[in-house]
């Protein structure tokens, strides 16, 4: 590879999970927006989820139907290799994020609402697993509608080393503080509306951390108050056209310079684009363009180009960026890959 081209890995669905991907896939993007395919990184089932250790050269992957966790190290350019036995886990575990400190990982469990902290090693293997599910009461939780049940779905390291997750059941962001030795420990939570459904997030460098919501395709902005709380600020619809029936909020990212923010929507399969405030609070829907593909389960935001894993149509797809406006264009590139579900820069 020319240092004009980045490596991306990419997590896919495999048959196990009725996807045609073979596991994790390495992809090639350059200047210019074009992709190409590098190869199968390493054979692995349904690692619909990445995450990269801050400092080594370990990427750990779920195994969503497998119930488990596993770390790989890089082995040449753009091979991975199993790093240690997988380590079981939850239902369906659909999401994994690594402490920037490297200390542990998150895993967070769609399936029966576990949320699980495995302690790191000095060389990222892992060492310990420790649930948090009795804290967080998987079973059930009191709604109008009867009970409904905890689906966890993903974390996000703050930086003062506490961990945030999502619960899409129960329409909750929990804040837990890390313990060594024991594992995570729940802080406070921050209540969003019934059935919004909140799936994954990003966070502002005002500090503010945006959720979008699966279920009513919106973007919550969670503020961190003086005292350590998390309160939920705003809630905007993520298009200014609304949400349709079938579509399901995806994945949201932000512009490195933290002024628009991206939110895939399913279903309709389309790419909203909210513009932030200077408060970084405020969100105000932009624009919005076709995925170029079927079912845009993940997308990745760099250097001015933003790329769509197209579950659905068995592609990843790029587009550039208007510094502007914020605004897609393209599709610009595109390569097949079987059932693509998030993409992860290498290096």
């Amino acid at each position: 590879m020319t240092t004009h081209e980045s490596l991306i890995w990419a997590g896919s669905y495999t048959a196990d999970r009725n996807g045609h991907g073979k596991g994790i896939a390495a992809l090639s993007a350059d200047d210019d927006g074009q992709l190409t395919s590098v190869g199968l990184a390493v054979e692995a089932n349904s690692p619909s989820f990445l995450a990269l250790h801050p400092t080594l050269p370990v990427l750990y992957a779920v195994a969503e139907e497998g119930k488990t966790v596993r770390a790989y190290r890089r082995s040449g350019a753009a091979n991975l290799e199993a790093f240690g036995d997988p380590w079981p886990a939850g239902e369906a575990t659909c999401h994994v994020a690594a402490d920037p400190q490297g200390r542990f990982i998150v895993a967070t469990c769609w399936g029966d609402g576990q949320v699980i902290l495995y302690e790191l090693d000095d060389d990222g293997a892992i060492t310990s697993r420790g649930s948090a599910a009795a804290a967080v009461d998987p079973h059930s939780a009191a709604a109008p509608d009867g009970e409904r049940p905890s689906r966890a779905h993903s974390s996000l390291m703050l930086p003062d080393g506490r961990v945030m997750t999502t619960d899409l059941g129960h329409d909750l962001v929990r804040v837990w503080r890390f313990v060594p030795g024991e594992g995570l420990k729940p802080d406070h939570q921050v209540v969003l509306p019934l059935g919004s459904g909140p799936r994954h997030m990003a966070r502002h460098r005002s500090g503010t951390v945006y959720v979008d919501t699966e279920y009513s395709v919106e973007v919550a902005a969670v503020r961190m108050e003086p005292d350590g709380t998390y309160e939920l600020a705003a809630a905007v619809p993520a298009s200014a056209t609304g949400a349709k029936d079938g579509d399901a909020g995806a994945e949201i990212a932000l512009s490195p310079d933290g002024r628009f923010a991206y939110v895939g929507v399913r279903g309709t399969n389309r790419i909203c684009v909210l513009e932030v405030a200077s408060d970084g609070i405020g969100l105000e829907p932009r624009g919005e363009v076709p995925c170029g593909g079927e079912w845009p389960r993940h997308h990745l935001v760099r250097e001015g180009w933003l790329y769509v894993a197209n579950e659905g149509s068995d592609d990843v797809v790029s587009f550039r960026l208007d510094p502007e406006t914020g605004l897609p264009d393209g599709p610009v590139g595109r390569v097949e890959t079987g059932s693509p579900s998030m993409l992860l820069v290498a290096d």
